[in-house]
C-alpha cells in the first residue's frame, strides 16, 4: 500500500514528507494506522547525528493507533484494537525480562539498526528501503510493526493523549518513580523541563515528594513545571543550590534527575553536590554517543555512598506501566491534556521540531 510518511534523509537536514510504499505485515507483525505521534527529542538525536542510526529513516517512536491489519501467527491483538507504541520491544523470554526489565529486553538491539527484526524492510521509497525508528517510524500515516513493540489499550481511549505514553511520559514518570525510587516527604530536582522532565515532575508528585524543584531556563517551562506539581522553579543549577539547602535544612536532595534536551559531562558532578547521603543522580537524558567523560568528586561518592544512575524508558516494564498510567490519567492524578502545547500535521513536522528547540512547547503532537 501507499501512504504518507515524514523520512530523514541526510544529517542535519530537514524531515521530507513524500509518499512511500510499505509492504504487509509479515509474521508476528502488524499494521497500524496512527491517530497520533508525540515529536519526542530522541527522533531530533537522528538528525544530529548524537543517535548514530543508519539514514534513511522515517522518524517517530511516540504512537497511538488503531490495528488494521495482522501478520501470521498474531493472537494477542486484533482487527480495531487500540494500542500505544512501546518504543523498546519486549520479548517476554530473554533473561531480562524474566526478571521484570523489559525495558532492557535483548530485542533492544534493533531499536537503531534500520529494518525489522528479521533483517528486512518494509518502507520503500526512491527506490531504496527505507529504516524505521526504534522498529516503529510512527511519523507515517500507517506503519508495519512488531508485537513485541505493541501494549493493547482500552478500546475508546483518547488516542491523542495516551500517545504519550509511548515515550516521554512513562520515561520521565519512571525516572522518578522506578530509577529514583521517590518516596513520600523526599526532595527531588529535575533539571530540563521539556515532555520528560515535566512526566519526571508529575511522578514525584503523585509519589509524595516533599519538595520538587525544577530547573529550565525558559520561564514558560518553568511556569509548566509549577502548574504540572513543582513546587519551586528556578533558571540555573546554581540559583537551586541555595534553595535545596535552605528547604532541606542542608540536608540536601534525595534524587537529581537530569532530563536536559541533551546529556553532557559536566552536568554530573553539581548534581552529585545537591544530593545527600545515598542520595541518587538519575541520567536520563541522551547523551552524544562518544561522550566517554563524566566528572565528580570521586571521594565524597565512596564515603557518602551517592549513587549515580542511568535511566532507559523510565526503568518501567511497557506492558504494565502503559494502562497503569492511562489509568491515572483517568483518575486525574496524571495530566495528559496540559502537557500538550500544540497539535501539527504531518507537513508541519519541522515546524514542530523548531518550536521544540525555540523552547515554546512542552511537548507537540502529530495528528493525523
Amino acid at each position: 500500500m501507499k501512504t504518507k510518511a515524514a523520512i530523514l534523509w541526510g544529517q542535519n537536514e530537514k524531515w521530507q514528507i513524500e509518499e512511500v510504499e510499505l509492504d504487509p505485515p509479515k509474521e508476528g507483525e502488524v499494521l497500524v494506522k496512527l491517530v497520533a505521534t508525540g515529536l519526542c527529542h530522541s527522533d531530533e538525536h537522528l538528525v544530529t547525528g548524537d543517535i548514530p542510526m543508519p539514514l534513511p529513516v522515517i522518524g517517530g517512536h511516540e504512537g497511538a493507533g488503531v490495528v488494521v491489519q495482522t501478520g501470521p501467527g498474531v493472537t494477542e491483538v486484533a482487527e480495531g484494537d487500540s494500542i500505544v507504541f512501546s518504543f523498546i520491544p519486549s520479548c517476554g523470554r530473554c533473561s531480562y525480562c524474566a526478571r521484570g526489565m523489559q525495558n532492557l529486553c535483548d530485542l533492544g538491539a534493533h531499536l537503531i539498526n534500520g529494518p525489522q527484526l528479521d533483517g528486512t524492510y518494509r518502507f520503500h521509497a526512491r527506490g531504496q528501503n527505507i529504516g524505521q525508528m526504534s522498529l516503529l517510524g510512527a511519523f507515517a500515516e500507517y506503519t508495519v510493526v512488531p508485537i513485541a513493540s505493541v501494549v493493547k489499550i482500552d478500546n475508546g481511549s483518547p488516542l491523542d493523549k495516551a500517545a504519550l505514553l509511548g515515550c516521554g511520559v512513562p520515561t520521565g514518570y519512571g525516572s522518578a518513580v522506578r530509577t529514583a525510587e521517590v518516596k513520600a516527604g523526599e526532595t527531588v530536582v529535575v533539571q530540563g523541563i521539556g515532555g520528560i522532565g515535566a512526566s519526571a515532575v508529575q511522578g514525584a508528585r503523585i509519589a509524595g515528594a516533599r519538595n520538587i524543584i525544577a530547573i529550565d531556563p525558559v520561564e514558560f517551562k518553568r511556569t509548566k513545571a509549577l502548574e504540572l506539581g513543582a513546587t519551586h522553579a528556578v533558571a540555573s543549577v546554581e540559583e537551586a543550590g541555595p534553595l535545596v539547602v535552605e528547604l532541606t535544612r542542608g540536608n540536601m536532595a534525595d534524587s537529581f534527575i537530569i532530563t536536559t534536551d541533551r546529556a553532557e559531562s559536566s552536568y554530573i558532578s553539581p548534581a552529585l553536590d545537591l544530593v545527600t547521603k545515598r542520595g541518587k543522580v538519575i541520567v536520563t537524558a541522551v547523551a552524544n554517543f562518544a561522550n566517554a567523560d563524566m566528572s565528580g568528586n570521586l571521594f565524597m561518592l565512596t564515603m557518602l555512598e551517592k549513587q549515580i544512575r542511568g535511566s532507559l524508558y523510565g526503568s518501567s516494564n511497557a506492558h504494565h506501566e502503559i494502562p497503569r498510567l492511562l489509568e491515572l490519567y483517568k483518575t486525574g492524578q496524571l495530566k495528559l491534556d496540559e502537557m500538550i502545547t500544540k497539535e501539527y500535521t504531518l507537513d508541519e513536522v519541522n515546524q514542530g521540531y523548531e518550536d521544540m528547540r525555540n523552547g515554546t512547547i512542552l511537548r507537540g503532537v502529530i495528528r493525523f
